[in-house]
């Protein structure tokens, strides 16, 4: 914030955002700002992970919905996504899986941008319905989603199960099973 209780938020024009195709070399870039923007501690109940097969794995299997926002030659934010046909359905769907913008250009229109770069891909691919998930407590998100259009949340619960007990008893067992079998 300044002084004077704003915050500091850049003043961009339109024409300073260039929305554009994610490129290879833009795969590190993406990586090291999601890795700003989705820290695990905050996203431990995710399905999806952020890391660095996550971004190539989507890079590599539909570059088209892989776009990146720059403003003079800076990488400042990202939209990940992919469509998913349903056998037996005429129906083909979009996923939003990632949208990150950097901080210091957060509600500086750059998400609206991405997302209506993203949404106009979806449109021109076939695509009959587009979804996007995010944690209930992520209002500034959920805010954002539907100032875009989403509607029809639809809660879903993931119950999660933690292993590292299991995990660290069957180390044991091995440890114990190889100490007999050297015995012999």
């Amino acid at each position: 914030m300044t002084e004077n209780g704003n915050h500091d938020q850049p003043h961009i024009k339109s024409g300073q955002v260039k929305i554009r195709e994610m490129e290879i070399d833009d795969i590190p870039k993406v990586f090291h700002l999601g890795e700003e923007l989705f820290e695990a501690e905050g996203l431990k109940n995710l399905y999806r992970a952020w890391d660095e097969f996550e971004v190539v794995e989507l890079y590599l299997g539909d570059s088209e919905f892989c776009i990146v926002a720059e403003i003079d030659d800076d990488l400042v934010g990202f939209a990940l996504g992919t469509t998913i046909s349903k056998s037996r359905s005429a129906w083909k769907y979009g996923h939003l899986i990632w949208l990150g913008v950097a901080e210091g250009y957060q509600r500086a229109g750059v998400a609206e941008k991405l997302f209506h770069k993203f949404h106009a891909l979806m449109i021109d691919d076939g695509v009959r319905m587009l979804i996007v998930d995010s944690q209930a407590e992520n209002h500034p998100g959920l805010h954002f989603f539907k100032k875009m259009g989403f509607s029809n949340p639809i809660e879903h619960i993931y119950l999660s199960m933690n292993l590292t007990g299991e995990q660290q008893h069957k180390r044991l067992y091995r440890a114990k099973k190889g100490k007999l079998v050297k015995k012999k």
